[in-house]
């Protein structure tokens, strides 16, 4: 992990116009102590912490609809031989390692960012609104970052409950945070989340009582906490757990399924209105997604599989997603359109409505419902079925159970809808990762059996460069 003499921080500027949305933009370096005694200050720097999850290396790019996505097989690009070598799990290639190498030291710089907030005097001297909001979503952040650092780096921890892990850190210091085993990673990945659902409790009662309480949903929030909470009690095959929060979610969050009339555009360079449970608010979003997704440069841009769009059609029902998510070039090409601005694409960015977020999805809420329907498959039937129905009703396809010939829900199904629902948000990789499936590759011919040498990056040798 490199060392940092100083915090580098965005500051916040508070946009005025109509759209009711946060700016944010670099301000330089910031010393620390002069940053985080005022709340002023104490919200700026979480607001930097948000604005380094859209970075490229990160939630910007690889850690959303790129390189997750070429490790799920959804995109190849023929013109591009790092782009092969990464779909082909070349861990060994110079330029894969830089990818993963970026995605390390990010990572934990922000981390650092994060635990310079929690170190500050303000946020230990009082758990009083708002500090008790600011170190809820300070620890959830720190959480939801290592749970990503550790299914990505590290093995699968029920196939290997005594798996090497990472570091997990917890100061703002220039001391490398020694390596953990993963099982102790996930219990201080858990105590973080707990202690952030119990500190944002509050958060219904104050919400938009000032400007940072506003616009929840690109803070780390208490449904975010919990959701977080479901994705890692189901990675740790705690069934039971994972229920529960992806139940609370769904009952309490107040947010709701995508009507299938709803569907197109609700995910395209924004963050839903209905089903949106934390994001990051980021106005370049399409000029990150654009040269990638929607241009069809040979060197560079992402081209889906061929058998992607077919997975849509069926005889039960319209799967509105097709349309929603995918484009097709004048000259035949198919494109995931999914995540591309519709109003900047058209130029006409002007009339996008004033309602409408600018970022990048980081959770949502048919996860949770799979989530829930998963977990119940074995225990209750009945409920697991009507959770999945609710989500692919929404969706425009007919329930499993109404088909003119019924059908019977499975694993197989349920991970067939993640795939389908998920394109572009980097959760597929870490779902065939946690069930050791098999691996189809973008070709449609070759299968990767799953081993340690798909499913665990090997961290970055400059991590261990850098110990001393």
């Amino acid at each position: 992990m490199k060392r940092y003499i100083y915090l580098l921080i965005s500051c916040l500027i508070f946009a005025t116009s109509c759209e009711n949305f946060l700016d944010i933009t670099p301000d330089g370096q910031v010393k620390r102590d002069e940053l985080l005694n005022t709340k002023s200050g104490i919200e700026d720097a979480l607001y930097g912490a948000y604005s380094q999850l859209r970075n490229s290396s990160l939630y910007g790019q690889e850690l959303s609809f790129h390189t997750l996505e070429i490790l799920a097989q959804y995109f190849d690009c023929y013109g591009n031989s790092n782009i092969t070598a990464l779909g082909k799990y070349d861990y060994t290639n110079t330029s894969v390692k830089s990818i993963f190498e970026a995605i390390w030291t990010e990572m934990y710089k922000n981390i650092s960012n994060v635990n310079s907030i929690l170190d500050s005097d303000l946020i230990h001297s009082s758990e009083e609104f708002p500090f008790n909001i600011y170190k809820g979503e300070a620890l959830g952040l720190r959480a939801f970052m290592h749970f990503d650092l550790l299914r990505l780096f590290t093995e699968q921890i029920t196939l290997n409950p005594e798996a090497d892990g990472i570091p997990y850190g917890t100061e703002f210091s220039l001391n490398t945070p020694d390596f953990r085993p993963a099982k102790e990673i996930y219990q201080l990945i858990i105590a973080d989340l707990r202690e952030a659902e119990r500190l944002l409790a509050q958060e219904n009662e104050v919400e938009s009582t000032t400007t940072f309480m506003t616009e929840r949903k690109i803070h780390f929030n208490l449904h975010a906490a919990r959701a977080t909470l479901a994705r890692v009690y189901l990675t740790m095959g705690n069934n039971d757990s994972a229920y529960y929060y992806a139940d609370k979610v769904i009952a309490e969050s107040g947010r709701t399924l995508t009507s299938k009339t709803g569907v197109n555009g609700d995910l395209a360079g924004v963050l839903s209105n209905n089903e949106t449970i934390f994001g990051v608010y980021y106005a370049g979003f399409y000029t990150r997604v654009y040269p990638k997704l929607q241009q069809t440069v040979s060197f560079s841009s992402l081209n889906p599989r061929s058998d992607l769009m077919s997975r849509y059609e069926t005889t039960s029902g319209l799967d509105y997603r097709s349309a929603a998510y995918f484009t097709t070039t004048e000259t035949g090409q198919v494109r995931l359109s999914k995540l591309t601005d519709i109003y900047e694409l058209q130029n006409i960015a002007g009339n996008r409505p004033t309602d409408l977020t600018l970022g990048i999805n980081l959770i949502r809420l048919p996860e949770m419902y799979l989530i829930a329907a998963e977990t119940l498959l074995a225990t209750d039937y009945d409920q697991a079925l009507a959770l999945y129905n609710e989500v692919i009703i929404h969706r425009g396809l007919e329930a499993l159970d109404a088909r003119p010939t019924p059908e019977i829900l499975t694993q197989e199904i349920i991970n067939e809808e993640r795939y389908k629902e998920f394109v572009g948000e980097g959760q597929t990789f870490f779902n065939m990762k946690r069930q050791n499936l098999s691996i189809l590759a973008v070709d449609g011919e070759t299968t990767y059996s799953p081993s340690n040498s798909i499913y665990v990056v090997p961290i970055p040798d400059i991590e261990y460069e850098n110990r001393y």
